[in-house]
Formats: structure tokens, sequence, C-alpha cells
């Protein structure tokens, strides 16, 4: 093909050549004004002092990706005896590639796979990482998260691995994902926290981890076991034991009894008469589990007091009229609670759950589903730092900072005061849920 100057829509530059390969452009170009004074000591007396050829990454042009040969001219200044090559406008300074396209990559990088990106424009993976990781940066430093009055702390498996994640519990959204959840490592962001006067408690799992950093970074922040997570062990314990009982079982009364484990699972205030009637049933056939079961609901029972003193109470009965034939049933349950008797019984005083942070496991893990080869930094700036509706957005007032100060006229007397014109920001509350699946199931995220 001949030249094409407007081809490039790039007006630093002449199109001097451009040849149509299968899928790409290769375009040869230079620089349409060269430089007139030297880089070094400012002198207009320039010589060309020869050339080499820069091979530089732009945008796709129909369809096509575009590599762009730009014959780079060397001078020398005869003032000063130095050489130097001409500066190339509209080049990203760190890598070879047009600013335009830098700038491309970094808003597609946060929802398309950087192996996509590398096959549509001939950009190899690590450099498209590596644009990914300073964008992040950019959007880390100018995004706030706003400190919760009910922070929610629980962990998600993700790519092998534990990660510990934080919620604004009252308003169900996420301010925070760790690559671990070690004590070092939370307790290091907790002191990190602003604003911390604001918290008025903390809703965490049974992990030890956990408790100890909220107690080292946030002392006096009463710490609250998470509801859930106590039933779930009261409903773990009676499901092992059903799995105990069908496995002395013929293999058709097996997979009956597993057919019903919800019957066993459910509130008995939950159940139909049907189920009602098949619990009965199971007075003769398993008596044992019918006992378990009671004692289930006697357990959940003590989350329906009313007061600290009282879940105390019910407590301490179930405890002590537990069957001794069903007591080491339920004896990871009855370890727990002695072990953390206070944080347990401190929802009570608080009344708060985790129940949002499961929520947000459940939406992060479909992230992951769909982007396959994420890596953990990949995956948490796309939940946490992509301005997609999913941020729930507040103005945040700022002071002017010393350093900007204006001094004012009065009346034209001259002197001034200085300003206290405040700066207007934008603070994040966190990540909705909510609108965060609807983004994923629209393909979005």
């Amino acid at each position: 093909m001949g030249r094409s100057p407007n081809f490039l829509n790039l007006l630093s530059y002449r199109v001097l050549h451009v040849e149509d390969i299968d899928e790409d452009y290769h375009i040869k170009a230079e620089t349409i004004s060269p430089p007139d004074r030297c880089v070094h000591c400012g002198s207009v007396s320039l010589v060309g002092f020869g050339r080499r050829e820069n091979w530089i990454r732009d945008l796709p042009i129909h369809g096509k990706r575009v590599g762009l040969s730009v014959d780079t001219r060397r001078f020398r200044c005869k003032t000063c005896g130095k050489t130097f090559y001409e500066p190339l406008p509209e080049v990203d300074s760190k890598r070879s590639m047009t600013v335009r396209l830098k700038t491309w990559l970094e808003k597609k990088s946060l929802r398309h796979p950087f192996t996509h990106l590398a096959e549509e424009t001939g950009v190899g993976n690590s450099t498209i990482r590596m644009v990914f990781d300073d964008y992040v940066d950019q959007l880390r430093d100018s995004l706030r998260f706003e400190t919760p009055e009910v922070l929610g702390i629980d962990e998600v498996h993700l790519i092998r691995r534990p990660r510990a994640l934080f919620t604004n519990i009252p308003s169900c959204i996420v301010i925070e994902m760790l690559p671990d959840r070690n004590k070092t490592t939370v307790a290091r962001f907790l002191s990190d926290l602003p604003s911390k006067g604001r918290i008025r408690c903390v809703a965490i799992d049974m992990w030890r981890p956990y408790q100890d950093a909220v107690r080292e970074a946030l002392p006096g922040i009463p710490v609250v076991v998470d509801k859930l997570h106590v039933l779930k062990m009261a409903n773990a314990a009676l499901d092992a034991l059903r799995k105990t009982v069908g496995g002395t079982l013929p293999p058709g009364k097996r997979r009956t009894l597993m057919r019903n484990r919800h019957v066993l699972l459910k509130r008995f205030s939950k159940l139909n008469e049907v189920q009602r009637k098949r619990l009965d049933e199971w007075d003769k056939d398993f008596p044992v589990l019918l006992k378990a079961h009671l004692a289930k609901e006697r357990f959940y029972d003590v989350y329906e007091a009313s007061s600290r003193a009282e879940a105390s109470r019910l407590y301490k009965e179930w405890d002590a009229g537990l069957d001794p034939e069903i007591r080491s049933t339920f004896g990871p349950l009855l370890t727990a609670f002695k072990n953390w008797e206070g944080p347990i019984l401190a929802y009570f005083d608080h009344r708060v759950t985790n129940a949002c942070t499961e929520s947000a496991n459940n939406l992060i893990r479909a992230v992951q589903r769909m982007g396959r080869g994420y890596s953990f930094d990949v995956l948490r700036a796309r939940i946490l730092f992509v301005r997609h509706g999913a941020h729930r957005m507040k103005p945040f007032k700022r002071p002017g900072l010393l350093g900007k100060l204006r001094l004012e006229d009065s009346k034209g007397l001259g002197y001034g005061l200085p300003s206290t014109e405040i700066e207007l920001e934008e603070m994040s509350f966190g990540v909705d849920t909510s609108i965060l699946l609807d983004l994923i199931e629209k393909g979005e995220i």
C-alpha cells in the first residue's frame, strides 16, 4: 500500500508506507517536526548523526494489530558535542507503545483477560500486566474507602489459598481483600485504617488470628463471633451423626436418609406436615437422630434470647441437659463455646452477623470462575478498583493543603489571609455485592 497521511490519525507523524500482512498492519512512519535544539545544552547547531528503527505498537485498526516502524533520527550538537535521538511524541515513556494504546489497555485490562488483549494488540502478556499494575496503583491512590462502623472479617478461598475479606456489614459491601489471613497481615491492615474510632465492633468467624489482630490493632473494640458460623457447627454435628447412622444401613435406606437430610437441618417450626410426620417416624427407626435433632433445636433457641445473660443461662441449661448418648456428637460445638464464650455471647450485645461477607464470598468466586487464570492481585483489582456501578460513592471534603493555600487580597489593601477553600474528593463506601452480581451476569466485570 502507498502513503496514507491520515491512516494513523497521529498528527505528529507522517506515514511513509503501509503493509497489510494477514492480521497485521506494518506501518513505516517518521516524525513531522524533528528537534531544532540540543536536548542537553539548548544549542541550535545540530547535524544529523545516523538513524535507528524503533518498533512501536499502536491501537488495532480495522480489527488488525498495528506495528509502527519509526525511522528515528540521531543528532549531534556542534556546541557541546553530545548526541541524542529525537524524542518520539505520543509514545509511552516506559514502553514501546503509543500513549493511546496504553490508555486503552489500562481500561480493557480491568475487564478482559491479558491473553485476549495480547492476541488483539500484539503486546506481550507481561507488558500488559505491567500496564495493569501501574494503572491499579493509580486507582488505589485515587480511591478512598470509608472505615465502617461494623466491620466484618471472613475468608474466601481463591487460587488454592484462604484470603482475608473485609466488609462493611450494615451496607453489605466489600472494602478489602488481603493475600492471606495471617495475623500480621490482618493487623497491619487494621492498624492502617483511617478513622478507627468509627468502628463499634468487629464480626469474625472462630479463627484465632483474626481475634488477636483485632485486639492488637483495635484495642477495646468488641469482637463478635458470627452467629451463622456457630449455628452451622450445630448443623454440621447433626449431619455428621446422620452419615454415621447411614453407614450402618442397607444402601436403599441410606439413600433415603440422605435425601431427607434437609428435614434434620431445618428448624422444626419451618417443617411442613409431611416432613414432621417423617421426623416422627424416625423416633422408632433412628432414635439417636431424633435426640440430636431436638438438641440442635434447643441450641438454636439460645439465639432467641433477648439478652446476653439469658443466652448464657440457656446455653448452660442446654449443655447440662445433653443426653450422654449424643454428647460426643456436639463435642466440637461444646469445645468452641468453651474457647470462644465471650465473643460468641457478644452477639447479644451488638446483634451483628457476617451474612453479608458470606454473600460476598459467593460473588467473588463467581468472578474467579469467569476469569480462569487470574492472579489474586488481578482479581482483587477488578473487584475493588474498577470504578463501575458497584462502587457506592459519596463526596468527601478535605481542607486545602498548606502548600496550596492562596493569599487573598482583601479590598485591595495589599494583604491577605490563607484561603479556607475546601477541596472536594470522592470516597467509596465499598463495592455493593448485589450490584456486583448483576455486573457479573452481564459480563461487565
